[in-house]
């Protein structure tokens, strides 16, 4: 590798190339998909499709987010291509998923294998020796996961359901229990990979109150529910980004070599599912909410909405415990809330469960900015 070359590479290490930009717009549809779906299963099967759908997604995320924090994709021709091809086959994913379970299901495991393979190779023609050797320990994991969703979609019902929970236990599990030794991030990068994964999380709930006002009225309960639905996404990016993403960055740069790594793994590539995965729950509330703006939340959408903003304090807190062993109590106290209005959700009007959990999460933001002292210590350096 030339000089220049590895200047690049040093640059990556602080700053998220135009090309992983590109790559992550296609998660940008694949999630806006995962939505659409879950509007149209409003059921306890189509939930829990939709989260395992959210899994697998994600995970394809995560392998990547390692890869190009390490292989020089900017620079490096080959690595470049695999990252555009990968990027293809991710498009083919996420137009498989309103049938991933059906008539497109073997489109979805194909295409998807196929990114997975792209990703082990990516990391094997261009990456370091320790990267590669850690690779292929866990590429059986990496591959094996994948290659259950092609088999799944030979079948449906039970066995496609089982075939889909074994392969994201032995995908997401192979780096648990082989271990993440030879794998490295690059602080600066890898938070801000993330960093980004969140606004396009939260930018799909945007584009989900779009979504809900399309064939209706601008009607003022449906006005009102807009201005309270971004007001409600606002206290979503406020509680991530004001100061629990500044503390955990410092804690991952104070560990070093597998250690570093080990925690990466844990508190990012894990933990994050549930906050990212949340979001789109909540953007699935804030869609039937405008669509149903006077009328009360079926029970599936009142468990999305209130759950998934209940399961996003939760997902902080376990982020927090796993990178500091201290929870906040005033976050788990809020998430409870936040969860004890599902009943309520099913007699009042759509538009006051919107304002209620806004009126939570919005407070909750006020206390903290102004009252905690943990947050000021560190916004103020």
């Amino acid at each position: 590798m030339s000089a220049d070359t590895a200047a690049t590479g040093a640059e990556q290490e602080q700053s998220v190339t135009p090309l992983e930009l590109f790559f992550d717009l296609v998660f940008v549809f694949a999630f806006t998909q995962v939505s659409s779906f879950l509007a149209h299963h409003l059921t306890w099967t189509g939930l829990a499709q939709g989260a395992v759908l959210l899994g697998v997604l994600w995970w394809a995320w995560v392998c990547y987010s390692w890869s190009t924090g390490v292989v020089d994709t900017e620079e490096e021709m080959p690595a470049r291509l695999v990252v555009l091809v990968a990027m293809a086959g991710m498009l083919l994913v996420a137009l498989a998923v309103p049938d991933a379970f059906g008539e497109s299901a073997i489109l979805f495991g194909v295409a998807y294998f196929v990114v997975r393979v792209l990703h082990v190779v990516h990391y094997v023609i261009i990456g370091p020796t320790e990267a590669q050797e850690a690779i292929l320990r866990v590429a059986p994991g990496f591959l094996g996961g994948p290659a259950l969703l092609v088999v799944a979609g030979f079948f449906d019902g039970t066995i496609q359901a089982m075939l889909w929970v074994l392969a994201i236990i032995v995908d997401y599990g192979i780096v648990y229990v082989r271990g993440v030794e030879g794998f490295t991030v690059h602080v600066g990068h890898f938070v801000e990979r993330h960093r980004l994964i969140m606004i396009i999380a939260l930018g799909e709930s945007i584009v989900a109150i779009g979504i809900g006002t399309e064939e209706l009225a601008l009607t003022p309960p449906v006005i009102g529910a807009t201005l309270l639905g971004i007001v409600l996404v606002v206290a979503l990016w406020w509680l991530y980004f004001d100061y629990v993403v500044l503390a955990a960055e410092g804690r991952l740069g104070r560990e070093n070599g597998t250690e570093q790594a080990v925690l990466a793994r844990d508190s990012y590539s894990y933990l994050h599912l549930f906050i990212v995965g949340s979001i789109v729950f909540v953007a699935l509330g804030i869609e039937q909410t405008i669509a149903h703006v006077g009328e009360p939340l079926g029970i599936v959408p009142a468990v999305a909405f209130c759950g998934g903003c209940g399961l996003y304090l939760f997902g902080h807190n376990a982020f927090r415990y796993r990178d500091h062993r201290t929870v906040s109590y005033l976050r788990l106290a809020v998430g409870l809330v936040a969860l004890a209005l599902i009943p309520v959700a099913l007699e009042v009007p759509a538009l006051a469960t919107l304002g209620l959990l806004t009126a939570l999460l919005v407070g909750l933001a006020l206390y903290e900015t102004i009252w905690s002292e943990h947050r000021n210590r560190l916004r103020s350096g």
